[in-house]
C-alpha cells in the first residue's frame, strides 16, 4: 500500500518492512494457484501483494476500518482478493472453506487467544504460518523437559505440529517493536492423534499441574489425581509437571473420565 499509516496502540500494529523477511516468509507459505489463502492483519499489504499474486483466492481480513479501506481500494477489480473488516476473535473462518490456509503478523496482545479461536476451525485449515512474539513461539514449541514447556506448548501441541521456523529482529518492523519476533508453521494433526474424551477436564488437568510447576505431580494435582490413579497409567507421581508428555497428560486425564464414569 502506498500511503502512510500511523501505527495504533490499541491494535498492537507493527508493520513489517524488512524485503528480506518479506521474501522468507513467502518463500515459507509457498503459495500456489489450488490455495485459498487467509491472511489476518495484512495492514500495509507487506506480503499481501505476493500471496495475492501466486494464491488462487487471498481473503485479508483486517480489523482497523482505515487499513481495510486503503486494501478494498488497492485490490478493487481484482476478483481473487477478498477484504473483510472484521475482528479475527470473532471472525467464522469455517465460511471460507474447508481447505484454508491461513497467515499472519499477529498482534501479539490478542495471538494467544487468537490461536485457540483458530483450533475451533482446525478440520477447515490445511496450515498455518504466523509471526509471533518470539517468547511465545518458543513456548509453544517446547517439549518435556524444557523450562518453556507449559499449557500453551501442551493445549496447542494436543491439536497441531508446531514447527518453528526463523527468527525476525525488531528493525523489520515499522515501528519496531520491543521484542524479537518469530515466524512459526502450524499443522492441524489428524483428529484422534491424542484421543481426548473429555477437552475441558483435560485442559483443567494441565492448568492445575502447571499452577504449582516446580512441586511433583502428586503435590500439584492432590485435588484431582489419587496416587493410585498415576500407578494405573504408568506416571511417576514424582515429577513435575514439564516432564509429563502430552500422550502422557492424555491418558491420565482419559482414565480419571473413565473413573468417574
Amino acid at each position: 500500500m502506498t500511503s502512510r499509516h500511523r501505527a495504533r496502540k490499541r491494535f498492537g500494529q507493527h508493520f513489517l518492512s524488512d524485503p528480506g523477511v518479506i521474501d522468507a516468509i513467502i518463500r515459507a507459505v509457498h503459495p500456489t494457484r489450488d490455495d485459498v489463502i487467509v491472511e489476518i492483519g495484512p495492514g500495509q499489504g507487506a506480503i499481501t501483494d505476493a500471496l495475492a499474486r501466486s494464491a488462487g483466492h487471498l481473503h485479508a481480513v483486517e480489523l482497523d476500518r482505515d487499513l481495510a479501506a486503503g486494501l478494498r481500494h488497492q485490490y478493487d477489480g481484482n476478483p481473487n482478493v477478498t477484504v473483510h473488516e472484521a475482528d479475527a476473535l470473532q471472525f467464522d473462518f469455517a465460511s471460507l472453506g474447508d481447505r484454508i490456509r491461513v497467515v499472519g503478523n499477529l498482534p501479539y496482545n490478542i495471538s494467544t487467544p487468537l490461536l485457540f479461536h483458530l483450533l475451533k476451525f482446525r478440520e477447515q485449515i490445511l496450515d498455518m504460518h504466523f509471526m509471533l512474539q518470539k517468547e511465545v513461539v518458543d513456548r509453544m514449541a517446547a517439549g518435556p523437559g524444557s523450562k518453556t514447556y507449559g499449557r500453551l506448548g501442551i493445549m496447542l501441541g494436543c491439536y497441531l505440529n508446531i514447527e518453528r521456523l526463523f527468527d525476525v529482529p525488531p528493525d523489520a518492523f515499522d515501528p519496531p517493536p520491543e521484542v524479537t519476533s518469530a515466524v512459526v508453521r502450524l499443522d492441524p494433526l489428524p483428529a484422534g492423534t491424542f484421543d481426548i474424551e473429555d477437552n475441558a477436564g483435560f485442559s483443567t488437568l494441565v492448568s492445575t499441574a502447571f499452577m504449582q510447576r516446580r512441586k511433583t505431580l502428586r503435590n500439584s494435582l492432590k485435588k484431582l489425581v489419587e496416587g493410585p490413579d498415576f500407578e494405573a497409567v504408568g506416571i511417576d507421581a514424582g515429577q513435575r509437571p514439564e516432564q509429563i508428555s502430552i500422550a502422557d497428560y492424555a491418558r491420565l486425564s482419559n482414565y480419571l473420565r473413565q473413573k468417574s464414569g
